[in-house]
Protein backbone atom coordinates (compact mmCIF):
# COMPACT_ATOMS: atom_id res chain seq x y z
CA UNK A 1 0.00 0.00 0.00
CA UNK A 2 2.43 2.42 1.02
CA UNK A 3 5.87 2.38 -1.85
CA UNK A 4 8.35 4.72 -0.14
CA UNK A 5 5.99 6.50 2.42
CA UNK A 6 2.88 7.27 -0.27
CA UNK A 7 -0.36 6.12 -0.17
CA UNK A 8 -0.97 3.79 -3.25
CA UNK A 9 -4.87 3.79 -3.83
CA UNK A 10 -5.41 0.12 -4.08
CA UNK A 11 -8.48 0.39 -6.64
CA UNK A 12 -6.72 2.59 -8.66
CA UNK A 13 -6.07 -0.32 -11.19
CA UNK A 14 -9.31 -1.64 -10.71
CA UNK A 15 -11.55 -1.96 -13.78
CA UNK A 16 -14.86 -1.67 -12.74
CA UNK A 17 -16.81 -2.34 -16.03
CA UNK A 18 -15.12 -5.99 -16.55
CA UNK A 19 -16.54 -6.55 -12.94
CA UNK A 20 -20.02 -5.85 -13.46
CA UNK A 21 -21.15 -6.54 -16.65
CA UNK A 22 -21.86 -9.91 -15.22
CA UNK A 23 -24.52 -8.63 -13.37
CA UNK A 24 -27.64 -8.44 -15.44
CA UNK A 25 -29.50 -5.65 -14.24
CA UNK A 26 -33.17 -5.01 -15.11
CA UNK A 27 -33.98 -2.54 -17.28
CA UNK A 28 -36.46 -0.20 -15.99
CA UNK A 29 -39.33 1.05 -18.30
CA UNK A 30 -39.84 4.38 -17.01
CA UNK A 31 -43.05 4.76 -18.49
CA UNK A 32 -44.68 2.04 -17.50
CA UNK A 33 -43.82 2.94 -14.03
CA UNK A 34 -45.50 6.64 -14.37
CA UNK A 35 -48.67 4.89 -16.06
CA UNK A 36 -48.83 2.13 -13.13
CA UNK A 37 -48.63 4.83 -10.69
CA UNK A 38 -50.99 6.99 -12.91
CA UNK A 39 -53.84 4.45 -12.28
CA UNK A 40 -52.93 3.41 -8.92
CA UNK A 41 -53.58 7.04 -7.52
CA UNK A 42 -56.84 7.46 -10.49
CA UNK A 43 -58.12 4.38 -8.21
CA UNK A 44 -57.11 5.78 -4.83
CA UNK A 45 -58.98 8.79 -6.04
CA UNK A 46 -62.28 7.12 -6.99
CA UNK A 47 -62.07 5.37 -4.11
CA UNK A 48 -61.89 8.71 -1.60
CA UNK A 49 -64.46 10.56 -3.95
CA UNK A 50 -66.61 7.93 -2.73
CA UNK A 51 -65.74 8.10 0.53
CA UNK A 52 -66.24 12.00 0.72
CA UNK A 53 -69.36 12.07 -0.89
CA UNK A 54 -71.04 9.55 1.23
CA UNK A 55 -69.84 11.23 4.08
CA UNK A 56 -71.41 14.30 3.00
CA UNK A 57 -74.85 12.10 2.10
CA UNK A 58 -74.79 10.53 5.63
CA UNK A 59 -74.49 13.91 7.26
CA UNK A 60 -76.85 15.58 4.89
CA UNK A 61 -79.43 12.66 5.46
CA UNK A 62 -78.36 12.77 9.88
CA UNK A 63 -79.33 16.39 9.73
CA UNK A 64 -82.90 15.47 8.03
CA UNK A 65 -83.50 12.68 10.61
CA UNK A 66 -83.12 15.14 13.71
CA UNK A 67 -84.98 18.39 12.05
CA UNK A 68 -87.92 15.69 11.16
CA UNK A 69 -87.86 14.22 14.89
CA UNK A 70 -88.12 17.80 16.00
CA UNK A 71 -90.41 18.51 14.33
CA UNK A 72 -92.60 15.21 15.71
CA UNK A 73 -91.56 16.13 18.93
CA UNK A 74 -93.03 19.58 19.05
CA UNK A 75 -96.31 18.56 17.34
CA UNK A 76 -96.15 15.12 19.56
CA UNK A 77 -96.01 18.04 22.63
CA UNK A 78 -99.11 20.18 21.32
CA UNK A 79 -100.66 16.53 21.10
CA UNK A 80 -100.24 15.83 25.06
CA UNK A 81 -101.06 19.10 26.09
CA UNK A 82 -104.67 19.36 23.76
CA UNK A 83 -105.61 15.83 25.28
CA UNK A 84 -108.43 15.91 27.90
CA UNK A 85 -107.62 13.02 30.01
CA UNK A 86 -104.92 11.57 31.84
CA UNK A 87 -105.49 8.05 30.20
CA UNK A 88 -105.37 10.07 26.74
CA UNK A 89 -102.24 11.47 27.31
CA UNK A 90 -100.34 8.25 28.43
CA UNK A 91 -101.71 6.63 25.05
CA UNK A 92 -100.38 9.24 23.42
CA UNK A 93 -96.85 8.80 24.74
CA UNK A 94 -96.76 5.23 24.63
CA UNK A 95 -97.77 5.94 20.70
CA UNK A 96 -95.08 8.55 20.29
CA UNK A 97 -92.63 5.56 22.17
CA UNK A 98 -93.50 3.01 19.86
CA UNK A 99 -93.46 5.56 16.72
CA UNK A 100 -90.04 7.17 17.46
CA UNK A 101 -88.60 3.90 18.26
CA UNK A 102 -89.39 2.84 15.14
CA UNK A 103 -88.28 5.54 12.94
CA UNK A 104 -84.91 5.30 14.92
CA UNK A 105 -84.67 1.83 13.42
CA UNK A 106 -85.41 2.76 10.26
CA UNK A 107 -82.94 5.87 10.30
CA UNK A 108 -80.03 3.43 11.52
CA UNK A 109 -80.88 0.76 8.69
CA UNK A 110 -80.55 3.48 6.32
CA UNK A 111 -77.65 4.72 7.33
CA UNK A 112 -76.06 1.60 7.48
CA UNK A 113 -76.71 0.95 3.64
CA UNK A 114 -75.27 3.80 2.38
CA UNK A 115 -72.32 3.59 4.20
CA UNK A 116 -72.40 -0.64 3.11
CA UNK A 117 -73.10 1.06 -0.50
CA UNK A 118 -70.18 3.29 -0.14
CA UNK A 119 -67.94 0.56 0.90
CA UNK A 120 -68.53 -1.85 -1.58
CA UNK A 121 -68.11 0.67 -4.45
CA UNK A 122 -64.82 2.09 -2.81
CA UNK A 123 -63.37 -1.65 -1.91
CA UNK A 124 -64.61 -2.38 -5.62
CA UNK A 125 -62.47 0.47 -7.52
CA UNK A 126 -59.18 -0.64 -5.24
CA UNK A 127 -60.06 -4.44 -6.04
CA UNK A 128 -60.17 -3.85 -9.43
CA UNK A 129 -56.73 -2.17 -9.58
CA UNK A 130 -55.20 -5.34 -7.88
CA UNK A 131 -56.76 -7.02 -10.64
CA UNK A 132 -55.37 -5.36 -13.61
CA UNK A 133 -52.04 -4.94 -11.34
CA UNK A 134 -51.60 -8.78 -11.50
CA UNK A 135 -52.16 -8.97 -14.71
CA UNK A 136 -50.00 -6.29 -15.50
CA UNK A 137 -47.20 -7.74 -13.57
CA UNK A 138 -47.87 -11.36 -15.15
CA UNK A 139 -47.99 -9.98 -18.59
CA UNK A 140 -44.12 -8.11 -17.53
CA UNK A 141 -42.73 -11.65 -16.39
CA UNK A 142 -44.18 -13.33 -19.77
CA UNK A 143 -42.47 -10.66 -21.91
CA UNK A 144 -39.20 -11.41 -20.23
Amino acid sequence: MYANGAFKNPFADFDFTKFTADFKMPVVNVETMVETTRKNFAALTTANSTAVETIKTIAQRQGDMVRAAMEDLSKHGSEVLAAATFEEKAIKQIDFAKKSYETAIANSKELADLFGKAQSEALAALSARVGEITDEVKAAIAKK
